[in-house]
């Protein structure tokens, strides 16, 4: 017991019970060192819960780091999937489409295969019959100057008539005009079909070869002239270019895209495509600009990803502008837009000369 407390006992109860509070106060004491055995019995336990709990708590703080790791790889693994899987998507569907485009390549060269095997001989027989034409009025310009000569006047009245009753003087004018007229119609068809083989010219071994840009832009306009013909006017200012190494089917599907992609930008009014080319830093460009509706900044970003589209839902794939990356990033090129809302857009489209030359540049 405190020293204190044992005199203020002793004070209060007097000397005559000095025993009775001696044994109070040794039990007094006994109590305080029970319960000082008890306190501190209970700190200890106490402190070793707080530690045991710290370290559980420690233990819970890393398993919880651990599991937050996880999820944020698991969610940085499901965004590399989905992008895996739409880079998977658009690689299968491109390569569906070139196996399309080859087929249809094939399928088209050989249709104007075999119409340019008949085209071919109509037009040289039409040659021959225009010939014969000529011949034949020779001769009848013969038979109506000797018709003054001829003794018998029945016999010149009655081909005096027959002349009248056939219009032999309509028909003489009537015929060479119908026959140019069929000619040049015959030679359209001619280079519609030229185009068409040109267009459709089908790279199976994939073998790079000289192609004169100007040559393939004008037979893809040809192709798809009927697309374009109702929404715009196709103006052309075409620079002084080479010819340049490439598959020629995939930079006219190129061509095709932006061209097409023009003209549903313009529709359903009525504007203005224009192609441009040109050479710079040793590479050949063309560009395909329309006045069309424009594209919103918003969406300038993502007009090159698969599956993007701002057509409304069964009007377009979302997949010409991709394919059409895909084409100029495999031929070392570069392709950049420009666009204003309201005002039109423009695809420019670099090409290197020579194969193989973008590739030693980004090196």
């Amino acid at each position: 017991m405190h020293p204190l407390l044992a005199r203020q006992l002793r004070k209060f109860c007097g000397e005559g019970k000095a025993a009775d509070l001696d044994g109070l106060t040794r039990a007094i004491d006994d109590a305080y060192a029970g319960f000082e055995s008890d306190r501190v019995l209970i700190e200890n336990s106490l402190d070793i819960m707080s530690r045991e709990l710290g370290k559980r708590n420690r233990q819970l703080e890393e398993q919880l780091a651990d599991k937050q790791r996880l999820m944020d790889q698991m969610t940085t693994s499901n965004a590399e999937l989905r992008e895996l899987n739409q880079k998977l998507e658009a690689a299968r569907n491109q390569l569906l489409q070139s196996d399309k485009m080859a087929s249809i390549g094939q399928l088209a060269a050989g249709v104007a295969h075999e119409i340019n095997n008949p085209i071919g001989y109509i037009y040289s027989n039409f040659g021959t019959l225009q010939d014969y034409v000529a011949r034949l009025f020779a001769m009848l310009r013969a038979y109506e100057d000797a018709e003054g000569a001829i003794g018998a006047p029945a016999v010149a009245q009655a081909l005096r008539a027959l002349r009248k009753d056939v219009d032999l003087v309509y028909l003489r004018d009537d015929i060479p005009e119908l026959m140019e007229q069929s000619k040049d119609g015959l030679e359209r068809v001619r280079r519609i079909v030229q185009d068409l083989r040109d267009f459709s010219h089908v790279d199976v071994t994939q073998t790079w070869h000289p192609f004169n840009l100007h040559q393939g832009i004008d037979s893809t306009l040809n192709i798809v002239a009927n697309e374009i013909k109702y929404h715009a006017d196709v103006v052309k200012e075409y620079g002084d270019i080479p010819d340049i190494d490439c598959l020629s089917s995939q930079i006219n599907q190129v061509v095709m895209n932006l061209v097409i992609n023009a003209a549903h930008a313009i529709a359903p009014a009525r504007g203005q495509i224009t192609l441009r080319t040109g050479t710079g830093d040793g590479q050949v460009w063309f560009s395909v600009s329309d006045t069309g509706c424009g594209i919103a900044p918003e969406h300038i970003g993502r007009i090159f990803d698969p599956f993007f589209t701002t057509k409304p839902v069964g009007k377009g794939t979302g997949l010409g502008l991709s394919l059409t990356y895909g084409i100029v990033q495999t031929h070392g090129g570069g392709i950049e837009v420009e666009s204003e809302v309201g005002r039109g857009t423009t695809f420019r489209v670099r090409l290197p000369i020579r194969h193989g030359a973008g590739d030693e540049a980004e090196a």
